[in-house]
């Protein structure tokens, strides 16, 4: 659990990208043995909550959450965790897995556009460029794919995806409680995400269908073990990287989900599509560069024109005040 301590947030980015594309296929197995996408997204949260319990006991880190923790983690733990989850295993089945990691790896840039919108620090060249090759190799893949059963209107429903994630990813920096723990943050969500989850299958009458996961033993404990070492690490890289960086382990996630629904699904995917995960991780290598500063050994022309690069500096030096004093109120 304590491995994340020694990774900075590059490796915290291809760790926990990897743990969540993991999570792609496995939903749709357990979809096809009747398990329930709502009871899925309530398997993710438990293994998060009930693997870092100990851990937090032993540290003194247990404690109620207060205030604008309370506010964090309630709001984190619906939109973030019980929201997006229950959205992206219920699209599974309808998209297949490659097609909604491709859809989860169009946040980075929402996530880029909310954050200049607030008037946080933007990424250089090198960044820019990353993010677009990612987007560019994302679309490729999504509209590229293949043998995949699916509807042009359930692609549309998942372009939601992005949004949502970028909004939580933006909120949860902007709003981050001083002193606060990334594990006990990352506790609390998911145990908001619990409560809520159980509260919608009590009322939908149906109740809390543990017994289905037994169709799918072996499934559900990957599942269990990569959410136990995602979501640690997840909160770190939050506080370390920033909403930009974090979002684009859809990036990785997305590959990752590919290739597995590849191997271990039969999904199929078209020539371009694979192009498009060749453009992807070329974008992942330029944001690697950019944060770890290779940048300067790297040279590309800006991906945005000069007029376009002057109204987002005003866009963020006019949001930076207001910003700053809502911090402090808040």
């Amino acid at each position: 659990m304590r491995r994340d301590v020694s990774l900075g947030p590059v490796g915290l980015l291809i760790w926990c990208g990897t743990l969540l594309g993991v999570g792609f296929p496995l939903s749709k197995v357990s979809f096809a043995a009747g398990v329930s996408p709502m009871m899925w997204a309530l398997l993710v949260s438990m293994g998060a909550s009930l693997s870092l319990l100990p851990v937090l006991g032993v540290r003194g880190l247990l404690r109620l959450p207060r205030g604008r923790m309370l506010r964090y983690v309630a709001i984190s733990g619906l939109v973030s965790f019980a929201g997006i989850n229950l959205m992206i295993f219920a699209l599974v089945p309808k998209l297949g897995a490659g097609q909604v990691g491709m859809m989860f790896a169009l946040s980075p840039v929402a996530t880029l556009a909310l954050s200049v919108l607030f008037g946080m620090k933007a990424p250089g060249r090198l960044g820019l460029w990353g993010i677009g090759l990612g987007l560019i190799g994302a679309l490729l893949v999504a509209f590229g794919r293949g043998g995949v059963e699916g509807s042009l209107i359930w692609s549309f429903v998942g372009l939601s995806i992005p949004i949502i994630l970028a909004a939580g990813n933006v909120y949860r920096t902007l709003d981050w409680p001083e002193g606060a723990h990334p594990m006990a943050l990352a506790f609390w969500s998911h145990g908001v995400a619990i409560v809520a989850l159980v509260a919608a299958m009590l009322w939908q009458g149906d109740g809390v269908p543990l017994a289905t996961l037994s169709a799918v033993p072996r499934a559900a404990g990957v599942q269990v073990i990569a959410a136990a070492l995602t979501f640690p690490a997840y909160f770190r890289l939050q506080k370390l990287g920033g909403p930009v960086l974090l979002s684009q382990i859809g990036y990785v996630a997305a590959a990752v989900g590919l290739v597995v629904g590849l191997a271990l699904l039969g999904e199929r995917y078209a020539l371009v599509s694979w192009i498009g995960v060749v453009v992807t991780v070329i974008g992942i290598f330029l944001s690697v560069c950019s944060k770890n500063g290779h940048s300067k050994s790297i040279e590309l022309p800006m991906p945005l024109g000069r007029k376009t690069r002057a109204r987002i500096g005003v866009a963020c030096k006019s949001f930076e005040k207001p910003r700053l004093n809502r911090d402090k109120v808040l």
